[in-house]
């Protein structure tokens, strides 16, 4: 019986190939080559088993053989595998001889396969460095890569090879710090994202700004047939590649992953319109400046252009454009502009958005008006890769059948597990939360439900504090007790004084 291999021993593997390239590259570039590898890898490995397979079942007929292998979830060809690859990796050309791998996948499996690498060049001087080192790297890498064994007989579940690529994908985004935050949102997170937006049977889920597709993995998770239809949109486009791999590694086929930036260029669209979505999930980048550069005609200059509401085709900034240093609204307009009637939406976001003033507290007021949002949530600091400062979920619904909004402060340190690094919700935590916002429940120093009308008053700031009551007070002091003790405190000095001067004296000072 063949041994099977364990998540722990592929993940220790993993790890190790990344020392290949750990203090010569940045570990938020060289993610892109250890993941592509591990995908050819385990493609390679399951076409390589089931051409053993059919050459058994058939007798070694080929025609029969070809016949059964062209309706594999993927074609390669055998110089498009990873054993074709390691066989040459003494080669001095072996960087383009990868890329033509790739390109040939990529021309196998047009359906599927059609630019996921173009972003990703094993051949870059100017990433991998010269030919000599970047080939020496290179032959490390497939040599690394040549201990694990990831046929579908010995790795037992394709869930094994989609959670090594999650695992690599969060240890890439611990160790590139701030650059992590942009491809990777903490399994956690994105836990409580996917619970709150509650996805159901037949649901179309869209993540606008959606990194390595994490978070959209997740969220579909929650559907036990997974039957949902996957779409996002991603900027970067070694990112975008990573995306579909992942789907790909997690079994998810048919996901509509799109290239391109969401606010300039969304790529969604139905019938010349914004797609609509059932449930939407999201974590942008935080306040990001320049936002509105896409909509720039050739040769502006940057500090000129000025966006405004008319350059959208699609009419999205109508409640008010958000500043151009701070995008934080204007995706969370796009969002709510492709919410379908009766959707649920949940993004994470800074806190700024609830109480900043001038355009983004006439674009909050709007929204409140039109009774789009449900729940505000005050998650700690510190769980997100690269950036320190508090964040919060806010949760939209379209339709809602009620005025008021709840708030909810999970920000507080028993709510939370420290981390060295980062802090971490636990299961308990998400629990908590999602429990309070689905009973509606109002608790002491937690969560509070508010009237619009109390909204209004505070002038549409959504500043948590200014709902949760967490204020602890103070035990009263008893000021004849501190007398007393100032009182001993001054007649033990008098008796240290007058201890001292004695001695100084017995020794002629």
């Amino acid at each position: 019986m063949t041994e099977k291999v364990t998540q722990q021993q592929i993940n220790s593997v993993l790890w190790q190939a990344a020392d290949t390239f750990r203090g010569k590259i940045d570990s938020s570039t060289y993610k892109d080559y250890i993941l592509t590898m591990l995908f050819i890898k385990y493609l390679s490995d399951a076409y390589k088993e089931h051409l053993e397979e059919y050459t058994k079942r058939y007798d070694g007929d080929e025609q029969r053989i070809q016949r059964a292998l062209s309706r594999e979830r993927f074609v390669l060809d055998q110089q498009s595998t990873f054993d074709y690859l390691y066989s040459k990796r003494n080669d001095v050309e072996i960087g383009e001889i990868i890329n033509k791998a790739l390109e040939r996948l990529e021309n196998e499996n047009t359906g599927k396969l059609r630019g996921v690498f173009r972003n990703i060049d094993f051949n870059s001087e100017s990433i991998l460095g010269k030919a000599k080192e970047r080939n020496a790297m290179l032959r490390s890498l497939l040599e690394d890569f040549n201990k694990l064994t990831l046929k579908p007989s010995v790795v037992g579940s394709e869930d094994v090879i989609g959670d090594a690529y999650q695992y690599m994908i969060e240890r890439f985004a611990s160790d590139a710090g701030k650059k992590g935050g942009e491809f990777y949102t903490p399994s956690m997170a994105s836990e409580l994202l996917a619970r709150l937006v509650k996805p159901q049977e037949n649901d179309r889920i869209y993540d606008p700004t959606c990194g390595s597709g994490s978070l959209l993995i997740r969220v579909a998770n929650q559907v036990p047939n997974k039957k949902v239809a996957i779409y996002g949109q991603e900027r970067n486009g070694a990112t975008h590649s990573l995306a579909l791999m992942n789907m790909y590694l997690h079994g998810i086929d048919d996901a509509k992953i799109e290239w391109g930036d969401t606010l300039a260029n969304p790529l969604h669209l139905e019938d010349g319109k914004l797609m609509k979505f059932q449930a939407i999930v999201a974590n942008p980048p935080f306040s990001l400046d320049k936002w509105a550069m896409g909509f720039a005609g050739e040769g502006t200059n940057d500090s000129k252009f000025k966006m405004e509401a008319s350059l959208d085709p699609y009419r999205r900034f109508e409640w008010g454009v958000a500043p151009t240093s701070k995008g934080d609204y204007a995706f969370v307009q796009h969002m709510l502009y492709s919410l379908a009637e009766n959707g649920r939406m949940a993004t994470i976001l800074p806190h700024g958005v609830l109480f900043r003033g001038a355009s983004e507290g006439k674009i909050r007021k709007q929204i409140l008006e039109m009774n789009l949002l449900d729940a505000v949530i005050g998650i700690p600091e510190g769980l997100f890769y690269g950036t320190g400062i508090p964040a919060c979920v806010l949760v939209f619904k379209k339709n809602r059948n009620r005025k008021d909004v709840l708030f909810i402060d999970a920000s507080d340190e028993e709510n939370y597990e420290k981390g060295k690094n980062q802090n971490q919700l636990r299961e308990q935590d998400i629990a908590k939360i999602v429990n309070t916002y689905e009973k509606w429940e109002v608790i002491e120093k937690y969560s509070y439900v508010a009237t619009l009308e109390e909204i209004k008053e505070n002038d549409h700031n959504l500043n948590i504090p200014r709902y949760v009551d967490t204020f602890e007070k103070e035990e009263l002091i008893d000021m004849d007790r501190v007398k007393e003790q100032i009182s001993n405190i001054k007649q033990e000095i008098k008796e240290v004084e007058t201890k001292m001067e004695k001695y100084l004296k017995e020794l002629g000072l």
